[in-house]
């Protein structure tokens, strides 16, 4: 069996600004088309499920901002998204789980938490063989295990095991907290150690290991360090399920003729009835 855990932050996202894209010069997206982004990952994980994908999950962020907002100040926020791109959060929440697709809205840990979470879950079940992250952000490499947890990213069409890891990195998947520690990630709003690049990042953990156990002398600002190592590092105690089967998708629920008529996309609805259920 393989189990998929899909992004659902990070395609909203992709969806919205690939919409907006596609149509600046035929339309206004926010005035015609309020829920082209749901709608697009609707069609994303239909397209899973039609490639034979049987047991799914997509975690999302409620709210964008988390703990990690009281450990660092600099931390990810709200400000800046589009407002039209806020309103399709909890829509797509809505949508998918009438659809019949488990889904965690994710409001103190993030949507990486909860991927996180999921992929522990999942390998634990020995009827679990692979076991699929569909994510191009880098923290999530940190969960990889050799070729049985993997990372996907859909944008380059690439699959990272453990090998793929440390060749994009330098490092093993464990390590990667303590990389993104000291390169930092402009993404998730932490700068890193000053002076110190990917390359050196590499040398340092390869040689020493995690950062606490670097000799002292090594690393100046160390506390500063520890600090975004701790926000790098993925929490995966989230209780999201307790059995694999909760992910098995058997189709949608009555509710979602309803959700594909508000959408304003009738194939939603085709092509959801249409879908294989296993």
């Amino acid at each position: 069996m393989m189990v998929h855990f899909l992004d659902g932050t990070y395609e909203l996202f992709r969806h919205y600004y690939g919409r907006r894209r596609f149509e600046k010069d035929r339309f206004d997206q926010c005035k015609f088309a309020p829920f082209g982004a749901v709608t697009g990952v609707l069609h994303t994980v239909l397209e899973m499920i039609e490639k034979g994908a049987t047991h799914l999950g997509v975690a999302t962020d409620h709210v964008i901002e988390s703990f990690r907002n009281r450990l660092w100040p600099g931390y990810k926020t709200a400000q800046g998204v589009e407002r039209a791109l806020l309103a399709q959060f909890h829509p797509l929440e809505e949508a998918l789980a009438a659809m019949g697709v488990a889904v965690w809205p994710m409001v103190e840990l993030e949507a990486d938490d909860a991927l996180a979470s999921a992929a522990r879950i999942a390998a634990a079940d020995e009827s679990v063989q692979k076991v699929c992250i569909w994510t191009p952000d880098k923290d999530l490499a940190q969960c990889v295990r050799e070729d049985r947890v993997v990372q996907v990213d859909r944008r380059g069409n690439k699959i990272l095991t453990a090998d793929g890891v440390r060749e994009k990195f330098g490092v093993a998947p464990g390590l990667i907290p303590d990389f993104l520690a000291l390169v930092g990630d402009a993404a998730d709003g932490y700068p890193g150690i000053p002076g110190i690049g990917p390359k050196t990042a590499a040398q340092l953990l390869n040689r020493y290991g995690i950062l606490e156990s670097f000799p002292p002398g090594v690393l100046r600002d160390r506390d500063l360090a520890l600090r975004f190592k701790d926000l790098a590092t993925l929490r995966t105690d989230a209780p999201l399920f307790g059995d694999i089967e909760e992910l098995r998708w058997r189709g949608p629920t009555p509710a979602f003729a309803a959700y594909a008529e508000r959408l304003g996309d009738a194939r939603l609805l085709q092509r959801c009835l249409g879908a294989p259920v296993v």
